[in-house]
């Protein structure tokens, strides 16, 4: 740098157009993105669930389990997904997916009958589809690392408990500590008394102010 400036050349201009980054942020109230979580079972059976998560409230939707993750099933997804967004599907204008086989021609077309357009991410660039990646680490640390998954049965009881906790107790930071699904709880009184709520053979608490 030092020596391109000593000759005159200016740095080159900031490019025009608006960042990944920025289009997340100012888009996000539009955009779900969706990825598979995969878990190994303790007969090392490895299990497949499709996880979609909303950007901007970061409301999560677990969909179906399986041990074949085909095309079909994942159209299938799709269809429930729409079912679960039920009258806020037309808020929805895009959906951020990888490029894995998986998601095919007719899970894109499932979501264009419902005018939401597919974003692709770019190859190799996991942080394109950062919010689900993220919570996708997170739900394996606190769950499969934690305990044994016996079955599609057993895995399909723990998310479901799993995407409760999260959606309606959970704190987010970029909610500013409130849950998805819940406003922003009133201050903790330091003379109240906090309950703890056990989960899942204690592998996950929550903690209620007793009013």
């Amino acid at each position: 740098m030092g020596d391109l400036k000593r000759a005159g050349i200016d740095p080159a201009p900031r490019r025009s157009g608006t960042t990944w980054a920025q289009f997340l942020r100012t888009q996000a109230s539009g955009i779900i993105a969706v990825d598979l979580l995969h878990v190994d079972t303790v007969l090392l059976r490895r299990l497949y669930c499709m996880v979609a998560m909303e950007i901007s409230t970061r409301r999560v939707h677990l969909l179906g389990v399986t041990a074949h993750p085909t095309g079909n099933w994942a159209v299938q997804q799709a269809r429930d997904l729409l079912m679960a967004l039920d009258d806020r599907v037309d808020q929805v204008k895009f959906l951020l997916r990888d490029r894995d086989p998986k998601f095919t021609d007719a899970f894109d077309a499932v979501l264009a009958s419902e005018g939401i357009r597919v974003l692709l991410t770019s190859v190799q660039a996991p942080r394109a589809n950062a919010y689900v990646e993220r919570w996708i680490d997170g739900c394996r640390r606190e769950l499969p690392d934690q305990m044994l998954i016996v079955n599609d049965r057993h895995l399909r009881h723990v998310l479901a408990a799993y995407e409760k906790h999260f959606n309606t107790h959970r704190p987010h930071r970029a909610l500013s500590q409130a849950a998805p699904l819940r406003p922003l709880p009133d201050p903790v009184d330091p003379d109240g008394k906090i309950i703890r709520r056990d989960l899942l053979g204690e592998v996950i608490h929550e903690y209620t102010q007793v009013v």
